[in-house]
């Protein structure tokens, strides 16, 4: 199993940040309304004047709010574009022999029907991306709450990856897995 990528490891830290910075402000506010803090006075008025803010404090809320719609809508359009884009493949040792050409779709049904029938495995799915001479895997497997994910790692290492590289005529095989954890016990699907 390899670690996660850049792109992962960059998402998590952002939801870090961003979830410590929410829970820093509610704290504030908490401790602020319960007079908990010397420098703030809790019955004092939020604004202290009722005139109206200056015009350019108006533009620099306003750009701001722009700002970050524009990132949040990046962050999402980031999460829907995850699975790598898939090809044909072409394999062809001795091209006047003749072609054959094999989808990936194809190329990893039976990788997937093996999987399912790992103990504690609910649902798998994956992505076979790039070229028969630089290819990648990405799996996504659902497993019961109660999986054991070393077995299930140690089963899809031993057993499942070098039957699909033995089949697709591999040396190397580079994948990443996402285990996803659901509730349902009910039957297994592909």
């Amino acid at each position: 199993m390899t670690s996660l990528n850049r792109p992962a490891r960059l998402n998590r830290a952002l939801l870090a940040v961003f979830g410590l910075l929410l829970l820093g402000s509610g704290c504030f506010a908490v401790a602020a309304h319960f007079s908990r803090l010397g420098f703030l006075d809790s019955d004092a008025a939020l604004i202290p004047a009722t005139a109206d803010p200056p015009t350019w404090m108006l533009w620099v809320a306003a750009a701001t709010a722009v700002i970050l719609g524009l990132l949040v809508l990046r962050w999402l359009a980031a999460q829907l574009a995850r699975r790598p884009k898939t090809r044909t493949w072409h394999l062809e040792h001795n091209p006047e022999e003749g072609n054959t050409e094999l989808t990936a779709n194809t190329a990893t049904a039976p990788f997937l029907g093996d999987v399912a029938t790992y103990p504690g495995v609910h649902h798998a799915r994956a992505t076979l991306a790039g070229t028969s001479r630089n290819p990648t895997l990405a799996i996504v497997i659902s497993t019961e709450q109660g999986g054991d994910l070393t077995t299930i790692n140690h089963r899809l290492t031993t057993h499942g990856l070098p039957r699909l590289r033995q089949a697709l005529d591999l040396d190397d095989l580079p994948f990443t897995v996402e285990y996803r954890f659901t509730t349902h016990t009910g039957a297994r699907a592909l």
